[in-house]
């Protein structure tokens, strides 16, 4: 749980992001959307498929600058971000995928450590055709993490994996991040999966998107078990009984 007055290394105020249709049609997919993620805090965007989560995400990384607001992000930070796909070289090895990502000064780093958390170190060598879909995944956030961020973006990551692989891979990000740990923000819409990872969940309704409310996940991870996660669950509906 933060301290009172903990910094805010993440701020986002959409005021309105539109699209415009090929048939000239306007659409609103955000609408006074605010939020904060505070220093150190896991977070989740949680709401339904089509929402704006990936949007959202999208503003946030300066990948989508035709919006009314204002976003905030650490003065000078590195930022990371894994995506749906994980977008790998084909012609480089895993290796040499996730060193890229590294500035010149630092291509050399010892990587022994990440590759081993993530189950990647008999990998290294590897192209991306010879690697599963979870193995990519896992090569995706080996990049991330290689940088060593400050401010680290999720967009689903671990969306179209069967459920034993993406739980697998949950507890691997959890295990990486809490050896590496940073300000994360990911984007889901599983909320057993948010529920495991955050310490907040930022909800956020139907298009045009808005915050709904905000549910804190106060116990630590090790104790989330099955029947507390049940706990957590039925507490969420509660609360947010139009967000499932």
């Amino acid at each position: 749980m933060q301290p009172v007055g903990a910094s805010v290394p993440l701020s986002a105020y959409i005021a309105e992001k539109t699209f415009s249709s090929a048939q000239g049609v306007s659409l609103t997919a955000l609408k006074d959307l605010s939020f904060e993620v505070r220093e150190g805090e896991f977070a989740c965007l949680f709401g339904p498929s089509g929402c704006g989560k990936t949007t959202t995400l999208r503003i946030l990384l300066g990948l989508d600058k035709d919006f009314s607001g204002s976003v905030q992000l650490p003065a000078g930070a590195r930022i990371a971000a894994v995506f749906q796909e994980p977008v790998l070289l084909p012609w480089r090895t895993v290796e040499q995928n996730v060193r890229l990502a590294l500035p010149r000064d630092r291509r050399s780093a010892d990587l022994d450590e990440l590759f081993d958390h993530l189950g990647l170190a008999a990998m290294r060598s590897l192209y991306p055709s010879e690697l599963s879909l979870g193995l990519a995944r896992r090569a995706a956030l080996a990049r991330a993490f290689a940088v060593e961020p400050s401010v680290l973006f999720l967009d689903e990551p671990f969306v179209s994996l069967d459920e034993q692989t993406a739980e697998r891979l949950r507890h691997l990000l959890l295990a990486v991040w809490s050896a590496r740990p940073t300000t994360a923000l990911m984007v889901t819409h599983n909320l057993r999966e948010a529920l495991m990872l955050s310490d907040r969940i930022v909800v956020l309704s139907n298009r045009p998107a808005h915050v709904v409310g905000v549910f804190d996940v106060r116990l630590p991870r090790e104790y989330r078990s099955a029947q507390v996660m049940n706990d957590l669950l039925r507490s969420f509906r509660q609360k947010f009984p139009d967000s499932i």
